[in-house]
């Protein structure tokens, strides 16, 4: 049976962070009609009169006590402010630590977005059941996450997504690097292989994924995965997005793993990106079919999500 929690009237909902998945769970939940606080260190966020705005670091706890007090769910969007292992270690665990001091201090559940990092067996299908033990660099950085939330007091939820793409999306393997050389009819380059298949999250449907386990205890304190479709390759994506575009699918290509590893020895942000490489040379699935029965959500087929997408995009220009 399920134990939805009932709005109070004086309730609101708190998002740290304010990068695609952070501005969409709030502005989504102020469509809702639901307040939201956001949090962010430059005080951005959605303009909405249900949203209210701070500029605060979260991993500081001076001012979390207050602005916590009276949240009903606090949804973690925080990134690290480089892609670097060593950023991500020293800046992740912390803020999350003080996160979830703050909100087990006001009774709030914590829910997260989560990636496939820690994922152990990432050369089988990844299902919510998949060992997350994977060690070393940005891969074990999630590891320790996921466990230091386990061990945690307060309660939680997280929500696992594949490589976003979707509106506000541009630092993604199906960002920018894909939506500006289809709108220009350039080529696009990709990383590894381009024909293998690959699970890509529509953020809208992360951030439903995460409201809907907010919202029900007999859902948190587990590990869910946001409702994804079937896979496809880096090259599909591309032709879905010039579709929606009305162009000519632009010519894909890709640059090999041993390409990358060896700029990896001269330029440090490649060797960040040749860890990853293991995503992009053999196929790379997650299972998402448990998740949508329990959260009761389905994918966005995929032409409808590039359609959005390529919206956004052409907005950008205006």
């Amino acid at each position: 049976m399920s134990q939805a929690i009932s709005p109070r009237a004086d309730a609101f909902y708190l998002v740290t962070g304010a990068g695609p998945v952070g501005w969409t769970v709030a502005e989504r939940l102020a469509a809702e009609g639901r307040r939201v606080r956001v949090l962010t260190r430059s005080g951005s966020g959605p303009s909405h009169p249900l949203v209210e705005r701070f500029a605060v670091d979260v991993s500081n706890p001076a001012r979390l006590g207050e602005l916590f007090r009276g949240a009903r769910a606090v949804f973690h969007c925080v990134h690290g402010s480089r892609y670097t292992a060593k950023a991500w270690a020293a800046e992740l665990p912390a803020a999350e630590q003080v996160v979830l001091a703050a909100a087990g201090d006001a009774g709030a559940v914590v829910v997260f977005p989560e990636s496939l990092y820690s994922c152990s067996e990432p050369g089988k299908v990844m299902s919510e059941d998949s060992p997350r033990l994977a060690q070393g660099g940005k891969r074990g950085v999630r590891t320790a996450l996921l466990a230091a939330r386990t061990a945690s007091a307060t309660d939680t939820a997280s929500v696992v997504a594949g490589d976003f793409f979707g509106p506000r999306v541009r630092f993604s393997h199906a960002g920018e690097r894909m939506l500006r050389p289809v709108a220009a009819g350039t080529s696009v380059v990709v990383l590894g292989s381009a024909d293998l298949p690959h699970s890509f999250t529509y953020v809208p449907d992360l951030a439903a994924a995460m409201m809907t386990a907010a919202a029900d205890r007999q859902l948190w304190n587990r590990v869910w995965h946001a409702p994804t479709g079937p896979a496809v390759s880096q090259r599909q994506l591309v032709e879905a997005f010039a579709v929606a575009a009305g162009v000519r699918t632009p010519r894909v290509a890709a640059v090999p793993g041993w390409a990358v590893r060896t700029m990896g020895v001269f330029a440090p942000g490649m060797r960040e990106l040749a860890e990853t490489l293991y995503q992009f040379e053999r196929p790379f699935v997650m299972d998402s079919h448990a998740s949508e029965v329990a959260l009761g959500l389905h994918p966005t087929p995929l032409n409808e999500a590039a359609a959005a997408t390529v919206a956004w995009w052409g907005d950008q220009g205006r």
